[in-house]
């Protein structure tokens, strides 16, 4: 009886793995002002048994820190002894801007515009470069994780190309209130991802520097049944979710009138065109302005911030369409490299 075959061990940074095993390691990425070394904090679970590699990342937008929770109940739940592939983990990507407590970088670039990157280019061109060599280049399919900016909350929902089939149905399975037919932004790591032969899913929900339970429970789930779709969790069957609602079309409700606003609706309200979405007062309490719904849909974000200017994007509406159909047979993915 022939021998079987072990798995090759799995080397990023300065972690080398065996199959069958979970460690940490680190992206050397620059150094501070102070002459402090940076490193972006990697974590990596390779599985006993070949199957896809899988990318989980947050904090792309130093401010977001939802996801890095995400990540962390995701690590929890995984056995590397009974895991089918490889989970790289990447809670905080932009290390900079999370420990100044921004969403940018020290030169005020936003990272999620500066991909695929450069190795001599400015410090966003050049840690998004490094997410690439040493991330991405590795990786079939990637989840990256994000939450609202400027004080605005999102329902959470998918965001992902619904007309490449592998995409949709990692999508339909994530299990996320409502998917969104995002179209690919330059610069974004989903565009360079993407364009470099991974399938890519972004999921958003929630604030940023805050932790919604609702979005973290959705997010932490939804990582769990792709993982499952994907063949790489032989655990229990995921709970039959209903299929969840597809837009391909969104827009925000602005302010008519500056003055203080008082929302009508909450996340995930079906609203039709013409409804009140919010009442803006003055400061004694004179109503300057009912703000309706420009069209029929679901709110998939609002602001947070009770103050607005004329102007002010205040409710974020998704125009529905058909529902998706539920997920059938096992995913693809290309060749693990």
């Amino acid at each position: 009886m022939s021998a079987v075959k072990r798995r090759q061990s799995f080397t990023i940074g300065d972690l080398e793995l065996a199959a069958g095993r979970a460690g940490s390691g680190e992206l050397p990425v620059a150094r501070l002002v102070t002459g402090n070394r940076i490193s972006i904090p990697v974590r990596v679970v390779h599985g006993r048994t070949d199957g896809p590699t899988v990318w989980l990342s947050a904090a792309v937008h130093g401010d977001e820190v939802a996801g890095v929770e995400i990540i962390r109940r995701t690590l929890a739940a995984l056995d590397p002894r009974a895991l089918n592939g490889t989970v790289i983990a990447v809670p905080i990507v932009n290390v900079h801007g999370f420990l100044n407590g921004d969403r940018y970088l020290p030169d005020r670039r936003d990272l999620n515009r500066s991909f695929p990157g450069s190795p001599n280019g400015s410090l966003a061109g050049r840690i998004a470069n490094l997410f690439m060599s040493e991330i991405v280049q590795r990786c079939d399919v990637g989840i990256d994780l994000h939450t609202g900016s400027d004080h605005r909350t999102n329902h959470p929902q998918i965001r992902a190309d619904l007309d490449d089939p592998e995409t949709r149905d990692l999508a339909i399975a994530f299990g996320a209130p409502l998917m969104l037919h995002a179209k690919l932004r330059d610069g974004s790591m989903r565009a360079a991802a993407t364009a470099a032969g991974a399938t890519m899913l972004l999921f958003e929900g929630g604030e940023a520097w805050r932790f919604d339970e609702h979005a973290l429970s959705v997010g932490t789930r939804g990582v769990s049944r792709v993982l499952h779709r994907l063949g790489m969790d032989n655990g229990t069957e995921p709970e039959q979710l209903d299929p969840p609602l597809e837009s391909r079309s969104s827009s925000w409700v602005r302010a008519r009138r500056s003055g203080i606003s008082s929302l009508h609706v909450a996340l995930g309200d079906a609203v039709a065109k013409g409804a009140p979405v919010t009442t803006i007062h003055d400061s004694v309490g004179k109503r300057l302005s009912v703000t309706r719904a420009h069209r029929s849909g679901v709110v998939i974000g609002h602001t947070q911030h009770p103050l607005v200017n004329q102007g002010d994007a205040i409710v974020h509406i998704a125009e529905i369409t058909d529902a998706a159909d539920p997920p059938a047979g096992p995913a693809r993915t290309k060749d693990t490299p």
